[in-house]
């Protein structure tokens, strides 16, 4: 009988929860799920509702050939998504906002914006106000303030006919991750929920009139932002109870970068205010209470080759005509070295919540505003994220996760205890336990990890699973590294957080910062060492494991030891000053290393020493980690190893439409399928079997 974790079929095929909301009232939480489509080679999104105290069964809410996501929730509890489905005239060329009243009915489009509709970046709880993004082309300004969007369209219409895709870029970077930049910008546009008309009920110009430039009955988008270049590529932000204020973190342009500031807009003038601004320093993650009162935000100084520095936490009164009382700000939390990778204001405003990784697990905490200390809430083995609180209740929710389990909704109660709710998503049963690990590394230093171990008593093969960031933690499920699917074919999986790991504090992240090869290495190696020494492990039969700095150090270690009979090595850096020229974000790599750590932990000088075999694995849509780094490493394998008639023990596979990840389902099967062969020749010593789609 197969499983869902013995055929990778059946793998891609379950139905995952990827996003989250919250009614106001705190009845009902609202999710987003991923589901396979007809053609099995994308997934389709949706909106589900389920009750947020425990009982209920799930309701799908949407259903569109193009799918919804980007949930947000209004003051009256209407769902807010973004979908490309068709609008009430048939149209669908680009995605556009959507509301689902909360009394029932269909969706409506709010938006028709010739190039679409972004994401929701914030709702006002207390009126009708949505700030929402949108690109805009940089020519498309107009004489008038309310003529952009006739222009926009226009000069849309221009490019597509003259069938022009050429980008000019005026500014450093020029891509993101997976996708060029440009040749649109995105802005930042209000609008305010209680204009939207039935379409029936719409102005209709007098005879001989023009046609309206956008349509009627929906409400004018304003730009608060003109001319933002690509200062708002990453913007951040949240509305004033009254939607008068939008408070956000705005990139400001620096040579080959930017750094993040805090400034507040008004929402109805556009009068824009800069609240924080420093050099060296970013200032992210802006939250506004309940009550309206008071800011909290994320300030980080630069890192430089010398070490990371600690995200410290700051609060400052906020009066009521929206102005920002700088004189009044201050930090909390002075004694806490985590990381927060998200903050809300709990009911009341008394306290925030985060999530911040800790010890192998993302933990919510409560960070007291009258700087009292930080209270862990949560005390489990478990990952959460997507923090929501309802305005007018208080009700804390969010999404959870761990390597037993895929992410799926949960309500917190204010002692920390955790419902369970219903999922469109069931949690699959895993063909495997899980341990948690941990040794002494050298210098005296605690180093720990999740140990997957198979059914059965083994001794099981060990696969070595290295993360990426390489700021990051193994806490929680990966659709695209799941250890379940090596459990399933018998393997025990490491996965350990060495060096530079975050959840650990500052000083352990500094133990391998600007030296890459050295502390992260030895604490891998050191509880490697500790694992295969269990009598349930195989010492003889092992592999190393990692993508993008995992990748990194796949190639430090093959160039290193000759202790694991196979390395899978998946968009990895290989030529560390080449690649940090070519990278998307070339300045920061380049700003954390100094000349003597580049070169003294650049993993292609060991190209010569490696006798391990290696399968490399790139996407050409790799932007982060560009395909110049796999096809060096390709090259010089072949320069140092490869036989009089070209042939290797290693192999490259090589995907020309995929980015850092391997996202669409049909290449994720043939990305498991090829490295479970791989790993099968050399790990288990079976006969080499070519995955059949690769040709």
């Amino acid at each position: 009988m197969t499983t869902p974790f013995s055929d990778l079929d059946q793998f891609t095929a379950l139905p995952r929860v990827d996003g989250i909301a919250v009614a106001p009232d705190g009845s009902r939480v609202f999710l987003t799920v991923s589901a396979l489509d007809d053609e099995r080679t994308g997934y389709r999104r949706s909106v589900w509702s389920v009750p947020a105290d425990g009982s209920g069964t799930p309701v799908r809410l949407t259903r569109s050939a193009k799918g919804e996501g980007g949930i947000a929730v209004t003051r009256g509890g209407d769902v807010l998504f973004v979908s490309g489905r068709p609008d009430e005239s048939g149209a669908d060329d680009a995605a556009q906002l959507w509301v689902l009243p909360a009394t029932g009915g269909e969706a409506r489009p709010v938006t028709a914006l010739s190039g679409g509709a972004g994401g929701v970046l914030a709702t006002a709880s207390g009126s009708d106000v949505v700030a929402f993004t949108a690109p805009l082309l940089p020519g498309a300004d107009a004489d008038d303030e309310t003529s952009f969007l006739a222009a926009d369209a226009a000069l849309r219409k221009r490019r597509t006919e003259r069938k022009v895709a050429a980008i000019l870029h005026e500014t450093y970077p020029v891509r993101y991750w997976d996708h060029d930049l440009g040749p649109d910008e995105t802005h930042v546009l209000t609008l305010d929920l209680a204009e939207l008309r039935e379409r029936d009920a719409a102005v209709r110009p007098a005879d001989g009139a023009d046609a309206p430039d956008y349509p009627t009955h929906l409400p004018r988008p304003a730009d608060l932002t003109p001319a933002p270049a690509r200062t708002l590529d990453h913007v951040d932000g949240a509305l004033t109870p009254d939607g008068s204020v939008l408070l956000a973190s705005v990139a400001v342009q620096e040579p080959r970068g930017f750094r993040s500031t805090l400034v507040t807009v008004d929402v109805r003038t556009g009068t824009r205010t800069v609240v924080f601004d420093e050099p060296d320093v970013d200032h992210e993650i802006p939250r506004v209470s309940h009550d309206g009162r008071t800011i909290a935000w994320v300030r980080t100084p630069r890192s430089t080759p010398a070490g990371a520095h600690e995200q410290e936490i700051w609060t400052a009164p906020l009066t009521t005509d929206g102005t920002v009382d700088v004189a009044g700000a201050r930090r909390i939390a002075t004694d806490w070295d985590r990381w927060p990778a998200e903050l809300v204001f709990e009911h009341g405003d008394a306290a925030l919540l985060a999530v911040a990784d800790q010890d192998g697990r993302a933990p919510i905490f409560r960070i007291p505003l009258d700087g009292a200390p930080v209270e862990q809430l949560t005390h489990d083995d478990w990952a959460y994220s997507g923090l929501r609180v309802a305005d007018g209740t208080g009700e804390v929710v969010a999404l959870r996760a761990s390597w037993q389990a895929p992410l799926h909704p949960v309500r917190i109660a204010a002692d920390g205890s955790v419902t369970v709710l219903a999922t469109p998503a069931p949690l699959p049963d895993v063909p495997s336990t899980i341990e948690d690990v941990e040794t002494t590394a050298a210098d005296g230093t605690r180093v720990r990890g999740w140990l997957v171990l198979p059914e059965g008593d083994g001794p099981h093969p060990l696969l070595l699973w290295i993360h990426g960031g390489p700021l990051n933690s193994w806490n929680q499920w990966s659709w695209r590294w799941s250890p379940q699917l090596a459990a399933a074919r018998g393997y025990a999986v490491l996965l350990p957080d060495p060096a530079l790991s975050t959840g650990y504090g500052l000083d352990f992240i500094n133990r391998g910062w600007n030296a890459w090869g050295q502390a992260p290495y030895t604490d891998l190696m050191a509880i490697t060492d500790h694992v295969v020494g269990r009598p349930d492990i195989d010492e003889t039969r092992t592999a190393a494991m990692g993508g993008s700095f995992g990748g990194y150090m796949a190639n430090w270690v093959a160039g290193h030891t000759d202790r694991f009979r196979a390395i899978v090595t998946h968009a990895s850096l290989w030529a560390l000053e080449q690649f940090n020229g070519t990278t998307d974000m070339s300045q920061y790599w380049q700003s954390i290393f100094d000349a003597e750590g580049m070169r003294e932990n650049d993993p292609h000088r060991f190209v010569a020493d490696i006798t391990t075999p290696m399968l490399v694995i790139h996407g050409d849509k790799d932007y982060r980690v560009p395909i110049g780094e796999g096809l060096r490493l390709w090259s010089e394998l072949a320069e140092h190893h490869a036989a009089e008639d070209g042939t290797m023990p290693h192999r490259f596979l090589y995907f020309p439409d995929e980015n850092h990840w391997v996202l669409k389902p049909q290449h994720a099967v043939v990305w498991y399928e090829t490295v479970f062969a791989f790993l099968a020749q050399h790990v288990l010593g079976e006969e080499w079997e070519r995955p059949e789609l690769l040709g």
